[in-house]
């Protein structure tokens, strides 16, 4: 199993100097590959007989050239320019599977960061040493315990981070078990915007909604910004006070997110939401701020690889699936239910019923309707996303991380 550990590095000012010369290596590498790939390509379509530009050609290139051309690229480590051409490598391999669009240039200040290979850092407690650099000092310890593969240092908002990927599988394998789940049974989520998730057992989860609680501060700081002449230092200085506090917005949304994700799949064994479409959602201008404030994306995504690593199962009603118009008590279906309207009686059995905790429930049972067998086979439901569910597997060893 391939977990990261984004650690915060507490650099002097000397050495901050030296990792920003690194992610400017590193940027003008991916830049000068990205020109020479775009013009080596050209020429190849105009004459067949010349090679079709790759990366392995381009970081050949690169070192021909950059002892005359560029000198100031060796007071940074080598892995700074070579693992930025092989990203843009990978840029273009997505790009020609038509997983991605075709690569952009970096920016300075927005595309700050340099890879490191294994055998070009060593982490001792709370130290990481950098070639050329030396040892910089980490916030906390590494988390994991196995073999480190690599590590990519890059600045947010002012601050530097290190994410170190470690092979916990050929290591101490007991660092990623999940303890077994309090509770195996469904829970259906409903997410929303007043409340970040409400779910089908009637607890509501209040979202932390940073953004709304930030927005003045932001408007000031924005409009700090915007009277600072271009190029000034006080500019520069009222720039990274914005991003701090877009950083700081980031941060708790995220930490809100994870908090809820983790516990739902730690105590059920099985997770039911809706396949929501954000991006219509958003085109309405009176809730897209408040809706982008809640990360529904994000909470989706962090469910599916959590339910996926350790064993549980994660089911997506489908989008049409109506569950706040059917009531959770006799199925009855309401033919319109109006944003408004929060609570509704139903007509058939007379239930009142709170919207959102009656699709919730309503999510719960659409499980057991959709046949969701305890293995998770792809035959389990047709409405079931596939690349959610966990493979088929016998019953005796779901709980067990593989």
């Amino acid at each position: 199993m391939i977990r990261a550990h984004a650690i915060a590095l507490d650099p002097n000012d000397k050495q901050a100097t030296h990792l920003a010369k690194a992610a400017g290596v590193a940027r003008f590498a991916y830049n000068w590959a990205l020109t020479e790939w775009g013009r080596q390509y050209r020429a190849h379509t105009l004459d067949a007989s010349l090679p079709k530009p790759s990366q392995a050609a381009l970081r050949r290139q690169l070192n021909s050239v950059k002892r005359v051309e560029f000198p100031w690229m060796s007071e940074v480590t080598k892995c700074a320019p070579q693992m930025a051409i092989i990203h843009l490598g990978d840029a273009f391999q997505n790009f020609f599977t038509r997983k991605s669009r075709y690569p952009t240039y970096r920016k300075k200040g927005v595309d700050d960061r340099f890879t490191l290979t294994n055998d070009q850092f060593a982490v001792s407690g709370k130290r990481v040493r950098i070639p050329k650099l030396g040892w910089v000092r980490m916030r906390e310890e590494l988390r994991f315990e196995g073999k480190i593969l690599s590590s990519t240092v890059s600045r947010r908002a002012g601050r530097w981070f290190i994410s170190i990927t470690v092979d916990v599988a050929s290591g101490d394998v007991s660092a990623a078990v999940v303890p077994s789940p309090e509770n195996q049974g469904v829970v259906g989520v409903d997410l929303g915007v007043a409340t970040l998730a409400v779910l089908s057992t009637g607890e509501r989860v209040v979202g932390p909604k940073a953004h709304t609680a930030l927005l003045a501060r932001q408007r000031r700081l924005a409009r700090s910004l915007a009277r600072k002449r271009r190029g000034s230092k006080n500019r520069s200085k009222a720039k990274g006070r914005l991003a701090k506090l877009h950083a700081r917005i980031a941060n708790v949304r995220l930490d809100a997110t994870h908090k809820l994700t983790s516990r739902l799949v730690n105590e059920f064994g099985t997770v039911v939401i809706e396949d929501l479409n954000v991006s219509g959602m958003m085109k309405n201008r009176r809730l897209a701020r408040s809706i982008s404030d809640t990360s529904f994306r994000e909470v989706r995504r962090q469910l599916e690889h959590k339910c996926a690593e350790r064993g549980k199962h994660l089911v997506i009603a489908d989008r049409w699936f109506a569950s706040s118009k059917t009531c959770s008590v006799c199925g009855q279906r309401r033919a319109g239910l109006m944003l408004s309207q929060r609570s509704w009686v139903c007509a058939c059995c007379g239930s009142l019923h709170d919207r959102d905790l009656n699709a919730a429930m309503n999510l719960a049972a659409y499980a057991a309707s959709s046949a969701v067998s305890a293995c998770g086979g792809e035959g389990s439901g047709v409405t079931i996303m596939a690349d959610a569910k966990p493979a088929p597997a016998k019953q005796e060893v779901n709980s067990v991380l593989t």
